[in-house]
């Protein structure tokens, strides 16, 4: 009999909830601009990341795990948990390690939400939380962010109703990079049922004032529903090799344990986590060169004109509308690769003194504050 190309009908089919998910998409990188629009050269500030490569210290650390590569690491990454919780004066009962942040985060989703849960968060936000709720069949509840593009609790308070399995707060929020203050979230909790999961998502915890508090030890005592997720891919520069962690109630933080998968977190990351943490000074010495960046960033875009969000974040975000794509467009033509939120704005990380001022530099030829 000759070949016959099976119809779509054919095909196995994804679940309903599958083929309704938006795709989560990550910043381009430099090769693809290059390879789209000719150039060279190009520099990637889409992604968040940490300018500078590991620090040697991480380094010999993947590379003395990377012998025993042949072995299974500790699935549940004992010696990283502890090492966490005296880093952090916290019972490392109280902690979780997972592949970034990410990967917690749907730990946390496959923990606590079930089909027609909802789930509660500001909007725009972090990308993954809307492909994280239709996953599970979960309902979205959203709340616009105010003019400053910050998180408005009142109008979050009342989105919230018994049906709430779920709320989620980024803080810095990707990509507006603003953030709240400990004090407002305190307020904001007393509002929410203790049955109701709330999820302080601190990806850019490093970057943040110091004023504006501390969850892990101010929050997570006081209301076990809370839990704190972190994660060693931006300030450590480690986002390649996923790791992050969680801090929370033990009894909350045992069952997220349930949902990690088998040895999702490898013996290379868990090593380079223990290894970022015993190189902690070296560590704030780069994110205080990013802060420092920022500040210069952000003074220079001021002195021209332009208007954003408090930055707390290792970005900035300009706030373009309608001329979004456009701006972006022409910024990558030219080799500056940022992150573009159709006719809402740009978001622009904080990369090395040269990149950065590359980056101010062609936004000057490009675009001009409206």
């Amino acid at each position: 009999m000759p070949d016959q190309q099976p119809d779509q009908q054919q095909l196995p089919q994804a679940r309903p909830a599958v083929d309704r998910l938006p795709a989560y998409r990550p910043g381009k990188g430099a090769a693809q601009a290059e390879a789209e629009h000719g150039i060279t050269n190009a520099i990637k500030l889409a992604s968040n990341e940490n300018p500078d490569p590991p620090l040697d210290e991480i380094l010999a650390a993947v590379n003395a795990a990377a012998a025993g590569a042949n072995r299974y690491a500790d699935h549940r990454a004992t010696a990283l948990r502890e090492r966490i919780g005296t880093w952090l004066g916290v019972d490392p009962a109280g902690v979780t390690i997972g592949a970034g942040s990410v990967g917690l985060l749907q730990q946390l989703f496959l923990t606590f939400v079930d089909a027609g849960d909802e789930v509660v968060y500001p909007w725009r936000s972090f990308e993954v939380y809307p492909v994280y709720t239709k996953l599970m069949g979960g309902v979205e509840v959203t709340t616009p962010l105010t003019a400053h593009h910050a998180f408005d609790l009142e109008a979050l308070a009342a989105a919230i109703t018994p049906n709430t399995r779920m709320v989620l707060l980024a803080t810095p929020n990707n990509p507006t990079g603003t953030a709240l203050r400990t004090s407002e979230l305190r307020t904001l909790l007393g509002r929410i049922s203790p049955t109701t999961v709330v999820v302080i998502d601190e990806a850019y915890r490093e970057f943040l004032d110091p004023a504006f508090g501390d969850p892990v030890h101010e929050l997570v005592p006081e209301f076990p529903n809370v839990v704190v997720t972190r994660t060693f891919s931006k300030a450590h520069g480690l986002a390649g090799i996923r790791v992050g962690y969680a801090v929370g109630h033990p009894d909350v933080i045992a069952s997220i344990d349930k949902t990690l998968f088998p040895f999702a977190v490898n013996g290379l990351a868990q090593a380079a986590a223990i290894a970022a943490i015993d190189a902690i000074d070296l560590i704030q010495e780069r994110v205080d060169r990013i802060l420092a960046e920022r500040a210069r960033v952000i003074a220079a875009l001021v002195d021209a004109g332009w208007s954003m969000p408090d930055a707390q974040a290792n970005f900035v975000y300009l706030p373009l509308g309608d001329r979004t794509d456009a701006v972006y467009l022409e910024l990558e033509k030219r080799g500056v690769v940022t992150r573009p939120f159709s006719n809402e704005g740009i978001r622009v990380t904080i990369g090395s003194e040269e990149q950065n001022t590359r980056f101010l530099a062609t936004l000057a030829e490009v675009a001009s504050p409206a």
